[in-house]
């Protein structure tokens, strides 16, 4: 007597995995040619940053022997030498560095009085919303570089502290434009009114309900402001505002022009001056586009 085998019901196909909340930020950010791009460029100028000054051999201000050398691996002298005898390369380092604590500080401060003036205005609006934007209003026309020539007029030594917090207290305002708006949209919503109705501190409602709903879009205005930094500190030292006792990007090209650098064909003076704030800024941007990309469900390529 034979026995036939029963048949086999084929295995239920199985739906896709869905992906969490930040394995999906992660799958999308890691696919985003833009944003690892700009990233490793940042990290790249972090590194030499942080590890150029192990490298470099000479002090950045010091003058040398050999005057306008060109780049060359004897004596150290990785980007050659200024007319005045001073290593390039420490001097780009030094540069590189005071470009991210600028950064930092500068940005970091706009992006907290940006926050405090724009969260307040759009929660509490009426009377409170008019004064922060007269405030607002009255920043944004308030003429930076006399107010610079004013507070260098009087204070003999000018630090990177100093330049970073004027930096930060006059970047906040289209800052707090923007965040003001996005706050008067969220809070209308039905999770605000929930825990307005709840009796939960104004401070609270906006730190915990309508911050974190804003967190990928503060993430991306702090590397605006970063950026921005960046630049208007590399724009105040290429034109003499910037700070006194010690060297950056912008004070190195201020340096290369008034010494004729690009007549006398010295192009490894202010090239890597340039290059530095262009590859910083750039990448920084670079990756704020690819982060929308990525926080934007609409801008995702599969």
């Amino acid at each position: 007597m034979s026995v036939v085998a029963a048949p086999v019901a084929p295995a239920p196909e199985q739906a896709p995995r869905r992906l969490s909340g930040l394995g999906e930020m992660a799958h999308f950010a890691l696919r985003n040619r833009k944003l690892v791009i700009g990233l490793v460029v940042v990290l790249v100028m972090l590194v030499i940053a942080v590890f150029g000054p192990i490298v470099a051999q000479h002090p950045p201000l010091e003058y040398g022997g050999q005057l306008s050398v060109a780049p060359t691996t004897k004596d150290g002298y990785w980007f050659g030498t200024t007319l005045l005898g001073q290593d390039v390369f420490s001097q780009f380092v030094t540069g590189v560095r005071l470009a991210f604590v600028v950064g930092a500080l500068g940005g970091g401060i706009a992006a907290v009085v940006g926050m405090l003036v724009g969260f307040t205005a759009g929660y509490r609006s009426g009377l409170v919303d008019e004064l922060l934007n007269m405030l607002t209003n009255v920043v944004l026309v308030i003429p930076t570089f006399a107010v610079l020539l004013v507070i260098a007029a009087y204070l003999r030594v000018r630090g990177v502290m100093t330049e970073s917090v004027f930096i930060g207290l006059t970047s906040w305002p289209w800052a707090a434009r923007a965040l003001r708006a996005q706050t008067l949209s969220l809070t209308s919503r039905d999770f605000v009114a929930l825990a307005r109705l709840s009796g939960r501190p104004s401070r609270k409602i906006i730190f915990t309900e309508i911050a974190p709903n804003m967190s990928s879009y503060l993430f991306m205005m702090f590397i605006l402001l970063f950026g921005g930094s960046i630049l208007i500190a590399a724009t105040l030292d290429f034109i003499g505002l910037g700070p006194s006792n010690t060297i950056s990007l912008g004070m190195m090209m201020q340096l290369a022009v008034q010494n004729a650098a690009l007549q006398l064909h010295l192009w490894w003076w202010f090239v890597p001056p340039g290059l530095g704030i262009a590859a910083i800024v750039g990448s920084l941007y670079v990756m704020n586009v690819g982060l929308d990309e990525v926080f934007n469900p609409k801008l995702r390529s599969l």
